[in-house]
Order: structure tokens, then C-alpha cells, then sequence
């Protein structure tokens, strides 16, 4: 019986190298096939020249809109819901206007969010994406102003908001949730005013990696820039400036 037992031993230790070593040949193919596949479509990486945009909303809109989601339908007014064009609040400079987005976050979970629409890029093709948002709040850097994140991405769809279970309004796009980056946007960091008092400050976020977005077969990319609040309480933001960098 020992025999047997000592004859048995290298066979099962040799199919397990086997194994393993075949496990590791595996995991290496797929890895090259998946960076090649990744460099097929990055057609930037050859083609496209770098393209700078920039918005201060001092004259007016410049063709962005803004709009809600995470409410429930019907509950514009009960939320107090409110997107214009105004003067930056005081102490700040009053002779700067910027976008106003304004929401009673009564279910802790909405989302406020100003959208613009890029034309006459490179069709179907991917783009890296630096976004700088600077932006006036009057939220103190405390635990609080970390319940409500900053985010900003692009996608060759209009953003906008559908409707989901229980009557309540979602997006059409992966743009994750209260601190978590998703597909199609990514935290750009806290809205609060790094101060710990309730006053308006202007404050600037950069991504800190660039971003992948991928135009339509027009040459279309929709800018988006989000509030996305977990604090239970009204929350007010003026855009004061957005910038983008396409490469």
C-alpha cells in the first residue's frame, strides 16, 4: 500500500503544476487579446487634435439646460426644484453670473444636474476628457458637505432623466451614485466650500485621471456636470464656469 501511495503522489502533484500552468497561459492570452482590443478602439491615440472648450455663463445660458432626477414624478414644487441664470451669490462678485441649480433634497438621494451638447468632433471615435468645474457654495466642509459629491463625464447620448420604479425619476445614463463613480461620469470631489462657515466660496475641481467617452456617428458628445446629494436638505450651487479638454 505505501508503494501504491508514494507512485500516486507525483501524478497528482504534476497535474496540479498542469493545472496552474495552464491557468496561467489562459490568463495571459486573455490579457493580450483585451489590450489589443482596447487599442483598436482608441482611435485618439492616432487621429484626433486636441480640442478646448470654456463656459463662464456670464452672457447667458450658452446652450446648456439643467434638470433633476431621484424625486419622485410630481414633486417639482414639494422639492423646489429650480434651474435660471442669476448673479453669483454675496459676498462673491455680483457682476458675474453663472447657472443656478437649486433642490430640497427631501428623500436625501436627488440629483441635479446641467448638460450641454458637443458638436463637429471626430465620429465614432474615443476621446480622453479633463474637466475643470468651478462653482460657488456655501456647504462648510464638514461631514455633512461630504453627503454631496461633484461629478462630471460625457456621452454620445442626451442625458436625461426617465422614469423608474415607484414613479420616481432616474437617468438614462451610468452616472453612479452619491460618491461612486459610474460608466459614463466620476467624482470630481466634495461640494463643500473647504471653510467651516455657511458662506459662498468659489470652488475649482479637476478630474483627477482623464476621462473615456466615445462620440456618436455624428461627431455629437453630451457634457454633463452633476450635484449628486445624500444630505437631507436644500442644496444650491451656482456654475460659475466649466472647461474641457478633448485629446
Amino acid at each position: 500500500m505505501d508503494a501504491i501511495k508514494t507512485n500516486l503522489l507525483p501524478i497528482c502533484t504534476s497535474n496540479k503544476s498542469h493545472t496552474y500552468r495552464d491557468l496561467l497561459i489562459f490568463l495571459f492570452c486573455i490579457s493580450i487579446l483585451l489590450f489589443f482590443n482596447l487599442s483598436c478602439k482608441d482611435k485618439n491615440r492616432v487621429h484626433p487634435d486636441p480640442v478646448e472648450l470654456a463656459w463662464n455663463f456670464n452672457p447667458g445660458h450658452e446652450g446648456w439646460n439643467g434638470d433633476f432626477a431621484e424625486y419622485p414624478a410630481g414633486g417639482d414644487s414639494l422639492y423646489e426644484l429650480l434651474f435660471e441664470h442669476d448673479t453669483l451669490p454675496l459676498p462673491l462678485d455680483q457682476n458675474q453670473r453663472a447657472l443656478k441649480l437649486s433642490g430640497k433634497n427631501i428623500n436625501a438621494d436627488l440629483f441635479m444636474f446641467a448638460k450641454k451638447r458637443i458638436t463637429s468632433l471626430d465620429p465614432n471615435t474615443v476621446y480622453y476628457l479633463n474637466f475643470t468645474v468651478e462653482f460657488a457654495s456655501n456647504m462648510p466642509d464638514i461631514p455633512d458637505g461630504q453627503l454631496v459629491q461633484v461629478s462630471a463625464g460625457a456621452t454620445p447620448v442626451e442625458p436625461i432623466k426617465v422614469m423608474g420604479e415607484n414613479n420616481v425619476y432616474g437617468m438614462n445614463i451610468e452616472k453612479g451614485n452619491q460618491g461612486q463613480n459610474g460608466e459614463d461620469m466620476i467624482v470630481m470631489g466634495s461640494f463643500g466650500n473647504d471653510t467651516d462657515q455657511p458662506v459662498y466660496c468659489l470652488k475649482s475641481l479637476e478630474n483627477e485621471h482623464p476621462f473615456r467617452g466615445t462620440t456618436n456617428e455624428k461627431g455629437d458628445l453630451w457634457i454633463i456636470v452633476g450635484i449628486d446629494s445624500g444630505y437631507d436638505s436644500t442644496t444650491t450651487v451656482y456654475l460659475n464656469s466649466v472647461k474641457v479638454e478633448l485629446f
